[in-house]
This record gives structure tokens, sequence and C-alpha cells, in this order.
């Protein structure tokens, strides 16, 4: 199901690229836009802004409805975590039912180590 979506999205993010790509800005950019010739037509400037706005919007509508498909499906049977519970089998992990925090509260302060006296340069 995850592959399905994930191909979906693919193919949604390559349309909407290119549908952005082919709008005509303010600069002219890569639009098709459209020659002279006026009239309300489906093909001139201004129908062919009104259908390339459309299908920006309804792949933008897509792209997140699988972006949150995917999320919801990479979520799917995780059980909360904390960082309070360790694992039983991980090195230093408190007894079972006891938490880090548990651990923390009993653990006794190590005394400091003596410093280590300088060593004497010998000459060989």
């Amino acid at each position: 199901m995850q592959t399905v979506i994930i191909v979906i999205h693919l193919m949604v993010v390559l349309a909407l690229i290119g549908v952005v790509l082919i709008q005509r800005s303010e600069g002219g950019g890569l639009g098709i836009g459209g020659g002279g010739g006026g009239g309300g037509g489906f093909f001139s400037a201004r129908g062919t802004a009104n259908m390339l706005t459309r299908a920006t919007a309804v792949l933008a509508g897509l792209f997140f409805l699988t972006s949150l498909s995917l999320t919801i499906l990479a979520g799917w049977g995780r059980g909360p975590t904390t960082i309070f519970s360790a694992p039983a089998s991980a090195p230093g992990a408190p007894a079972p039912g006891g938490t880090v925090l548990d651990q923390l509260q009993g653990a006794q302060p190590a005394p400091p180590a003596a410093p280590a006296a300088p060593q004497v340069p010998q000459s060989q």
C-alpha cells in the first residue's frame, strides 16, 4: 500500500513541477502563454492561465493528501516511546519495572579520583 502511494506521490510531484514551470510569470519565464489573438477562448492567454491555475491547485491538493497518507502509514503500529524507560537488553539498563530516573535518584556519587603526578622528563 505504501509503495503505491509513494509512486502516486512521485507522479504528482513531477506533474506539479511541470505545471508550475509552464505557467507564465511576470517576466515571461518558461510560459507557453500564447501569442496574439483576442477573445476568451480556451487556448487564449486567459484560458490557459485559468486552466494551469486550476491544475496547480488540484495537484497541490493531491500532494498534501499523499503526504499526509504517507505520514500516517509510516507511524501506523508504532507505540509511544519515552526516553525514561530503557529496554532491558541495553547495557546499564535498570531492573525491570524501574526507569532511568529511578536509577539516577538511587545512584551514589563516586569520589573524585586523585590527580596523577606530573612525569619527569628523562634523557635517553
